[in-house]
């Protein structure tokens, strides 16, 4: 279940001690993140005050930061201050000559199941606070408000909102190639807090959040019958969307979450509908011949892309939402699949397949100014960050023998500069990622 931010701010206790509007006015730094992408930015992190709880939620603090490849946690050994000290006062030259340019400070206070978490942002240069808060929370939520911390230092130093309070869903594959075992799965973006949402009795695939991150649509295999199901996070409550009579696939909330799209084979077509959640009602979006699936909604819900072969190759599309006006936006070399709307509004990501190899890329809404990230044997299936600067996506190594032996797939996330690559956790072979929205 997601931990509402109104649940880790209790009236008692919760104000800021420095709201960042007040920073913001005593002029604190603010980095332009292309400089933080060849230069990241030098921020000391030492263990906050309380106890070990405090050493952990600093850990987190340290990992998240680092893992955007926009930040260089200063090294522990590197220290002059001691934690409790900087935490009551900070010596600000004794920062300074180690390079750090912002200090991390803060306290953790717990009382039987109530944890208090104190934190302080500080800019070195000028010795001034830019940042300070109190979260409250129950104690077991502690990584919760590491993540939240993290997305206020990011959001304080670069000027956008982090991503760091945020969950991945995905699907857990294990077993022979053959035979494989397909499961949704979820997790925070870090990897941990890890949990199966269904048991492998059938497959599932395409997992993908609603805007209130309390829902995921998904496509089963269900009494043999693969079509579209919503699985409810809060109640673990799953059900079949409609009854199209037919495979229903690649399924996308709307962004007001009222509504879902997604692909039905009808004969030898797949065509997109969207259907209303609340009454079930279908509508037809298109009826080209040929195969119109992966559609997703622009942030502002006015148009939809698609992966379509309709021209004779497999290429994107973008309509109006209504399904009117399709024009087609890739013109490079190979076929185009899976795209997704950055949240931002200003790029679509796509997978990209050309002379046996496989890319992850973005362009913009109108084709133009395309660019490959990542390119390798097999990788597939991007998903945004909901501020739109990272990309997560699957990566697969080539089996060795015909039984599948060295075969893994492997989520991995990139900055949409096309630098920072990175492995992203997860305990079996992984597919098929969606970002959740930041969470509450």
């Amino acid at each position: 279940m997601s931990i509402q931010r109104r649940q880790l701010l209790a009236a008692a206790g919760a104000a800021p001690l420095l709201s960042a509007s007040a920073a913001l006015a005593q002029g604190g730094t603010v980095i332009d993140i292309t400089r933080a992408r060849t230069d990241p930015i030098p921020i000391a992190i030492p263990d906050m005050a309380g106890g070990p709880l405090g050493a952990q939620i600093s850990r987190v603090i340290a990992n998240n930061l680092r893992s955007s490849g926009l930040f260089r946690p200063v090294e522990r050994a590197a220290f002059i201050q001691s934690a409790d000290a900087a935490a009551a006062t900070p010596r600000f030259q004794d920062w300074r000559v180690i390079g750090a340019v912002a200090l991390v400070t803060g306290r953790v206070q717990q009382g039987g199941d109530g944890l208090r978490v104190e934190f302080r942002l500080w800019d070195v240069l000028p010795e001034q606070q830019a940042l300070g808060t109190a979260y409250n929370a129950s104690a077991s939520n502690w990584r919760r408000i590491a993540h939240i911390i993290s997305d206020d230092i990011y959001k304080r130093m670069l000027g956008e909102d982090g991503y760091f309070n945020t969950r991945v869903a995905y699907v857990s594959e294990t077993g022979p190639r053959d035979r494989r075992v397909r499961r949704l799965a979820i997790m925070d973006q870090d990897g941990e807090n890890h949990a199966f949402l269904t048991d492998g009795r059938f497959q599932a695939l395409s997992p993908r959040f609603h805007p209130n991150a309390q829902q995921i649509a998904f496509m089963s295999y269900e009494r043999n019958e693969p079509r579209v199901w919503l699985f409810n996070l809060q109640s673990g409550r799953q059900e079949p969307l409609g009854s199209f009579g037919g495979m229903t696939l690649s399924p996308r909330f709307s962004p007001d979450g009222r509504s879902v799209v997604l692909s039905a084979v009808r004969g030898g077509d797949a065509n997109i509908f969207v259907v209303d959640l609340a009454s079930r009602r279908e509508r037809q979006l298109t009826a080209a011949a040929g195969l119109d699936v992966s559609p997703c909604f622009s942030p502002d819900g006015s148009q939809i892309v698609f992966n379509s072969d309709r021209g004779g190759d497999q290429q994107l599309y973008v309509m109006d939402a209504g399904g009117g006006g399709a024009r087609r936006i890739s013109f490079g070399n190979g076929r185009y699949a899976t795209p997704v709307w950055s949240p931002r509004g200003d790029l679509i990501a796509f997978t990209r397949i050309a002379r046996g190899q496989f890319a992850i890329g973005v362009m913009r809404p109108d084709g133009s100014g395309e660019r490959i990230l990542s390119e390798g044997w097999a990788m597939e299936s991007p998903t945004f960050a909901p501020n739109g600067r990272v990309l997560m996506f699957y990566r697969e190594s080539q089996a060795r023998d015909s039984r599948g032996g060295g075969y893994s797939a492997r989520l991995a996330s990139i900055d949409i500069a096309g630098f920072n690559e990175r492995p992203i956790p997860t305990p079996t072979d992984a597919t098929e990622p969606s970002w959740s929205p930041l969470l509450g």
